[in-house]
Order: structure tokens, then sequence, then C-alpha cells
């Protein structure tokens, strides 16, 4: 009995402490102190993370693609997520937030008031932007229509429910570390930047395990589409067979090599890279061909 005591009582003592270290981890005021952000600098970084892709209302065309109101919704094996609005409205959207916000929403996962968010906004990758873009892209969004849509709750069971559990996930999975490590060339490092940082690639691109932590030893295999239907493409250089050229010209025109067009999802990113400057393109194209293939 005295052994089954002290167990429990160390079980106890092991649970408080994973809570303690699973508890948001925000950033204070130092670290955005003195950064300034460029609104004009901002619109490509805007782009390139794709926010209107997400967070625009569906089927937006144009500059109602600004308008970002929230409401498409993207399932998975946890539940379906609703993006919020995160338009400039005070009320249901992100026009009260500061600098700090938006910087801990993008790089800690933690809300203004401190609670967790889901890895559906897709801040395992997010974590790496330099705070100068988190800095340029908050001057952007100021720039943008408010709307009063309000944002609609995420329909999860439990128990993903709990955001509680999700600091768990963070100890697990959140890190600045680059999924391809090593020094690269200036071009290949930019595309890095662009690819594992701004765009996400790896957040659909890469197979995940079972608590939805992306699998890094198959980086950018390609993956089940969390719809259900099909599966996402393994874009790793061998499985893909493309040029640098191709990889480009993709990227800017939507169509392949073998002249099919860029559908789904994708066709925004092509639409968000398009109006990226080439060289970003270059850049990505390199990256990609550096990386791992994966068979």
């Amino acid at each position: 009995m005295r052994l089954l005591g002290w167990l429990l009582a160390l079980g106890l003592i092991g649970a408080g402490g994973l809570w303690v270290l699973a508890r948001p981890n925000p950033m204070g005021e130092g670290d955005v102190a003195g950064l300034t952000g460029d609104a004009a600098k901002g619109d490509a970084v805007f782009w390139a993370a794709g926010c209107a892709s997400c967070h625009m209302a569906a089927e937006a065309k144009g500059e109602a693609q600004l308008v970002l109101a929230g409401g498409q919704r993207f399932p998975s094996d946890f539940g379906t997520f609703i993006a919020p609005n995160i338009s400039q409205d005070t009320t249901h959207g992100i026009g009260g937030w500061s600098l700090l916000d938006l910087a801990n929403a993008l790089k800690r996962g933690v809300s203004p008031d401190g609670q967790h968010y889901y890895p559906a906004l897709p801040y395992g990758s997010y974590a790496k932007m330099q705070m100068q873009d988190v800095a340029d892209l908050h001057a952007f969004l100021q720039t943008l229509p408010a709307d009063a849509t309000p944002s609609q709750p995420h329909e999860l069971g439990f128990p993903f429910s709990r955001r509680e559990t999700i600091g768990v996930w963070k100890l697990l999975f959140l890190s600045e570390d680059w999924s391809l490590p090593g020094n690269l060339t200036p071009t290949a490092d930019r595309g890095r930047y662009i690819a594992e940082a701004l765009a996400h690639c790896g957040e659909c691109h890469t197979p995940r395990n079972m608590l939805g932590g992306m699998d890094t030893n198959r980086w950018l295999g390609g993956a089940p589409n969390p719809s259900g239907q099909g599966r996402i493409p393994n874009i790793t250089p061998t499985a893909l067979g493309w040029t640098a050229p191709d990889i480009v010209a993709y990227l800017t025109t939507g169509f392949t090599p073998e002249f099919d067009s860029v559908g789904g999802h994708m066709a925004h990113v092509v639409e968000n890279m398009a109006r990226l400057p080439e060289t970003d393109r270059v850049a990505v194209a390199e990256y990609i061909l550096a990386v791992p293939s994966v068979e």
C-alpha cells in the first residue's frame, strides 16, 4: 500500500509538472520592442503566407479576397475547423490586435487572452517567421477592410474540444528548427524560408503521425488529403520529376510540364506565389530540388 501511495504521488507530481510545461507560453513586449512594420513589404508576406486563402469567404474573387471574414471549413481527422474572421473589425475580427498579439498567434499559437490556438492555424510553420515579417504583415493587415461577420466555433468532439491538450502537442512538435537543416546556397536558403515558414508547404505535403505532428523524416513526401478525397502529392525531387524551370512555371501559371492545370486549394497557392517576385519562385524551386527524395 505504501508503494502504491508513492507511485500515485509521483504520478500526480509528474502530471502537475507536465501541466505547467504545457501552459501557453506567450512572448512579451521586449520581443517586439523597436519593430516598425512596413505595409508595402507586408503585402508580399500576406500573399506568401496564404492568409486570404484560408480566411476569405469561400469562392471569393478579386478584391473580395481581402475581406477576411472567415467561414471556410477544413475537415480533418480531429473534426472540422472553421476559419475565423481576421478582418479589421474590432469586435468580430482582429482590428484591436497589437503587433505582440499577432506575433503570439503566429509564432506561439497563443491568443490575446492567453489560450492555446489549434494548430489548424499553421503556427507549427509560422514559428520560423522572422519578427520583421510579422511586423510588416501586421502593418499590411491594418490597411484591409473590416467585416462584422461573427466567427463560427470549430466542430470538434471530446477530447479535441479541450484546448488544454494542445500544450502537450506543442511540447512535442512546435519547433523553430528547419525541416531541411544545414547550410544552403543563398537562393535555396530564401526558398527554405518561403516554403517552410511562410507558405507552410509541409503542412499539407508532409505525412503526419497519429497525434497530428508532421513526420519530418518524410518531409514533403505526400500525405492523405484531410478531406478524405484523394492524396496530396509527394513533391520531393525524384517523385516530382520536374526541373527548376518546370517548378517556376507551375508556381507562375498553374500549368504542369504535362499541361495539366492546378486545382483544389493548390490553385490558391499558385495565385499567391504568382504575386511574388520571380526570384522568390526560383528560390522555392532550388529549395525543393535540395530536399531529400522520399520514395
